[in-house]
C-alpha cells in the first residue's frame, strides 16, 4: 500500500483528494462502530480497545508483508504512545456522549492542535484560510456552549484528550516514508497499552459477539487501513489543511448516525454542522483551484 510518486502535478490533487477521502470515511466508521459497540453495550470499553488495536496490528502486519518492500519502518513508542492515548480517551468518551457529537468534538481538537503547531513551525494561512477557521471554530463553540443540548462534560473531555492525541500522532506521520510499515508498527506497540488497559477494567469486562465484531471492524478496516491512507496523504498536505479537512467527519458520521443507530440531528448540532462544512468549504476549494490551475498551465 506505498504511495508512488504522481507522474503530474494535475493527478497529485486528484490522488490526494481520493486517499483524503477513503481515509475520512475511515474515522467516521470508527465513531459510528464504537458508539454501535459501547452506546448499547454490547462489550465493555477496555475489551473494546483491546481487540480493535490488536485486529488492526494483525491485518496491517499481514499488509506489510506481502506489499512490495522499497522503504521499511517499523513505527516508534512515541506514535504507538500516542495512539493508545486517543484509542482509550475514544473509547471512554464514547460510553457517553453520542456518536455525531462526539465526532465534532474530537476533530475540534484535533484542529486546534495540528493548526496551533503549524503556526508555531512558521507556517501562515491565508486570509481564506483564516475565514474557514474562524467558521469552524464557531460551530464548534455553537455545539458546546453550556445549554441543555450540550454534551457530557466528562465525555467530551477525554473526546479533546483523545483529539490531541490524533493530532500529535497525525504531525508525527508526516515524516514516514512507509505508511504501511509504520501504522503496523505503531499499531503493535500500542496493543500493549491496550492489554494493561484491559486488565486494569476487568470489574466491567462484558462481551458479546456483536460487540466482538464491532470492535474487530473498527481496527482491521476503519483503523487500520484508514490510518494507513491517512499516513500516505500527510506529507501532501499542511498541518493546518490536515486539521481543517477531518472536520467533514463530523458531518458524514452525524447523517450515518441518524439512520443507523437512531441519534437525533438537534438544532444545534445542525447550525454547527453548517458553519463547520463552510469552513471547510472555504479552506480547501481555493487551494484545490489554484493547484489543478498551475498543473494544468504547466502542461
Amino acid at each position: 500500500m506505498s504511495i508512488a510518486p504522481c507522474g503530474s502535478s494535475t493527478v497529485c490533487p486528484l490522488r490526494t483528494l481520493l486517499l483524503t477521502t477513503a481515509a475520512l470515511i475511515g474515522f467516521s466508521a470508527n465513531s459510528l462502530l464504537t458508539r454501535a459497540a459501547l452506546g448499547a453495550g454490547l462489550i465493555d470499553a477496555g475489551t473494546f480497545t483491546l481487540v480493535r488495536l490488536a485486529t488492526g496490528a494483525c491485518v496491517l502486519a499481514l499488509l506489510a508483508r506481502i506489499r512490495p518492500r522499497d522503504t521499511i519502518e517499523r513505527g516508534s513508542w512515541k506514535s504507538a504512545t500516542l495512539l493508545a492515548g486517543y484509542a482509550i480517551c475514544f473509547t471512554l468518551a464514547y460510553l457517553r456522549i453520542g456518536a455525531a457529537v462526539g465526532a465534532l468534538v474530537l476533530f475540534g481538537s484535533v484542529q486546534v492542535t495540528m493548526i496551533g503547531t503549524g503556526l508555531v513551525r512558521g507556517e501562515r494561512p491565508s486570509r481564506i484560510d483564516w475565514c474557514g477557521l474562524a467558521l469552524a471554530i464557531a460551530g464548534l463553540l455553537v455545539l458546546t456552549l453550556p445549554g441543555a443540548a450540550a454534551p457530557d462534560l466528562i465525555g467530551a473531555s477525554l473526546m479533546v484528550a483523545a483529539g490531541v492525541c490524533w493530532g500529535a500522532y497525525s504531525l508525527a506521520g508526516r515524516s514516514s516514508r512507509d505508511p504501511l510499515g509504520a501504522t503496523a508498527g505503531n499499531f503493535l506497540r500500542a496493543t500493549v497499552f491496550g492489554v494493561v488497559f484491559a486488565a486494569l477494567t476487568t470489574v466491567n469486562r462484558h462481551i458479546t459477539p456483536v460487540g466482538l465484531g464491532l470492535a474487530a471492524a473498527s481496527g482491521s478496516v476503519a483503523s487500520g487501513l484508514g490510518y494507513t491512507l491517512w499516513y500516505a496523504v500527510l506529507p501532501r498536505i499542511a498541518p493546518w489543511r490536515a486539521a481543517i479537512v477531518q472536520l467533514l467527519v463530523p458531518i458524514v458520521t452525524a447523517l450515518i448516525a441518524t439512520a443507523w443507530i437512531g441519534e437525533s440531528i438537534t438544532s444545534r448540532l445542525l447550525l454547527a454542522t453548517v458553519l463547520i462544512a463552510s469552513g471547510v468549504a472555504l479552506t480547501i476549494a481555493p487551494a484545490l483551484h489554484r493547484r489543478l490551475s498551475s498543473g494544468a498551465s504547466g502542461r
